[in-house]
């Protein structure tokens, strides 16, 4: 089977709180549109022509996502995440390896809807041509300062090559489950998956992606959203 038509699995860790946002439920669960961020996310990602499948990740009292149609769509399947992202990512793996023979994963953020295909074509083009992965990444556009700690600016710092890390994030399954696996017995802080890849030695590739391919983490990040989806709708109809 060649590369370009083999089906990628998609790891969807769903099983924070988000409290951040200030809401009486976790994020993913807002609504946009009439439909909660979770269910964008995971139609963006399933009208890829290569994902075959998602899993996603969510809290064992998770009283949402039952009643939502995704739970009786045939090509998503639930886990039960962990206390971290990396404990829910590695729960989505584990069950993708002993049910199915995938073996390419991208793992993606709940609350991050307003993701473009053209992206993941260009994050699954360059990860299969270099065989480690990637990640879709923005560069950093601000000045960048690090704090003292108290309050005040220690420095500034170079923002040359920095770059914002998005998602999807896409590498091997095996390469990532077992640098998620060592990354957690060894005490690793992991961020987020390439951060286990580089724990390990490996140099994950950054592949441009749009900026307005957004996490929701606060109050205002709903409304511009929503307007992102707005327009994204509007250029896929």
């Amino acid at each position: 089977m060649s590369q370009l038509t083999q089906p990628i699995a998609v790891v969807v860790p769903a099983a924070g709180v988000g409290s951040r946002m200030e809401a009486d439920r976790p994020k993913q669960y807002l609504t946009i549109h009439g439909q909660t961020i979770l269910e964008h996310t995971v139609e963006r990602l399933l009208s890829h022509s290569m994902v075959d499948r998602v899993v996603i990740a969510i809290s064992a009292t998770d009283p949402y996502f039952p009643s939502l149609p995704l739970n009786t769509n045939a090509r998503v399947s639930v886990v039960e995440g962990g206390k971290e992202r990396a404990d829910s990512v590695l729960a989505g793996l584990d069950y993708l390896k002993q049910h199915y023979d995938y073996a390419w994963v991208m793992v993606h953020d709940a609350a991050r809807p307003c993701l473009r295909l053209k992206d993941m074509d260009a994050l699954i083009t360059e990860s299969f041509d270099n065989h480690i992965g990637g990640i879709l990444a923005a560069p950093v556009r601000d000045t960048m300062k690090r704090g003292n700690g108290g309050g005040g600016i220690a420095s500034t710092v170079e923002r040359n090559d920095l770059w914002h890390a998005l998602t999807p994030q896409m590498f091997p399954l095996p390469s990532l489950y077992n640098a998620l696996s060592s990354a957690l017995e060894s005490g690793v802080n992991v961020t987020d998956e390439a951060s286990a890849l580089e724990a390990v030695g490996m140099a994950p590739a950054l592949v441009r992606g749009r900026a307005d391919n957004i996490k929701i983490t606060q109050p205002e990040d709903l409304a511009l959203a929503e307007f992102y989806l707005q327009r994204l709708d509007k250029e896929t109809t």
